[in-house]
């Protein structure tokens, strides 16, 4: 009946057809345990609403935040899927909580190549181990305005780049909090590639 929509935390058919349901409900429930496991950071950061929007129909989705168990992510991202009849039911959510909370060491396990394995990621995330140059990395995440930060600083190698932290890239004068956030997921997932395919080419 007219208003506006959270954007960040509705589904797509739900913004672009405003088809509410459970599965749309769903979907927001993902973006809150998001919020959960992030200590209440911002869904998608700094991001304008149609950035989020485009992002998400072209098959973006948020990365696991720092600490977050992978189960849990994987939970996410199964709230998450374009395909509204391929997203679990409430019930089915509650079950593998309640199994998660039966088994707390399943909460232990950090590592978060299950996004890597998603077949809703694979086919979003180019393998960045693959890249040959830091600038070749920087054009294909849509940060190529800071090629010229990154070399200044003396960041002429990937291997560079995979051990940076915040405070690294905030010293190249990124300011903006979504694009450090983009840039250091990205360095995240570069590395967890690296370690799934034991890293070729690139040493760190």
């Amino acid at each position: 009946m007219g208003g506006k929509i959270p954007i960040r935390w509705t589904a797509p058919e739900a913004i672009a057809y405003r088809k509410f349901s459970s599965a749309s409900d769903v979907w927001s429930y993902g973006v809150v345990m998001w919020e959960v496991t992030s200590y209440g950071e911002r869904p998608y950061w700094n991001m304008t609403n149609r950035d989020v929007i485009k992002s998400v129909e072209e098959g973006y989705r948020l990365p696991a935040p720092m600490g977050c168990p992978a189960a849990l992510h994987q939970l996410m991202l199964d709230c998450w899927q374009k395909d509204r009849s391929e997203r679990p039911k409430f019930f089915q959510i509650v079950s593998v909580l309640d199994k998660l909370i039966r088994n707390p060491t399943a909460l232990k396990i950090l590592d978060t190549t299950s996004r890597l394995n998603s077949p809703l990621l694979n086919r979003n995330i180019p393998n960045y181990t693959s890249f040959a140059s830091v600038d070749e990395w920087l054009d294909v995440i849509k940060m190529g305005r800071y090629k010229d930060n990154f070399a200044a600083a003396g960041y002429l190698s990937l291997g560079l780049v995979m051990r940076m932290n915040l405070e690294d890239v905030r010293r190249l004068g990124i300011t903006l909090m979504g694009h450090q956030k983009k840039i250091l997921s990205s360095i995240q997932i570069m590395r967890e590639q690296l370690i799934c395919s034991n890293g070729p080419g690139i040493h760190v």
